[in-house]
């Protein structure tokens, strides 16, 4: 037990910024009608900037 869930928090800020911050920022996108460049949808492209964020938190150990 002990060995997944710190397998699990080792990877929290990835999971945190495709579960929360992806669709947190396709939402916003929707509200101010902003349109996805490519035809893309908006949570895509939010799935896609959350993702490529929270890979970035991953490696550095930071956010910002």
């Amino acid at each position: 037990m002990q060995f997944v869930l710190k397998n699990i928090l080792h990877f929290m800020p990835l999971i945190f910024s495709i579960g929360f911050l992806g669709p947190l920022l396709g939402q916003i996108m929707q509200m101010l009608n902003w349109q996805a460049p490519l035809g893309l949808a908006p949570l895509t492209l939010g799935l896609i900037i959350g993702g490529a964020w929270g890979a970035f938190a991953q490696i550095k150990g930071r956010w910002i």
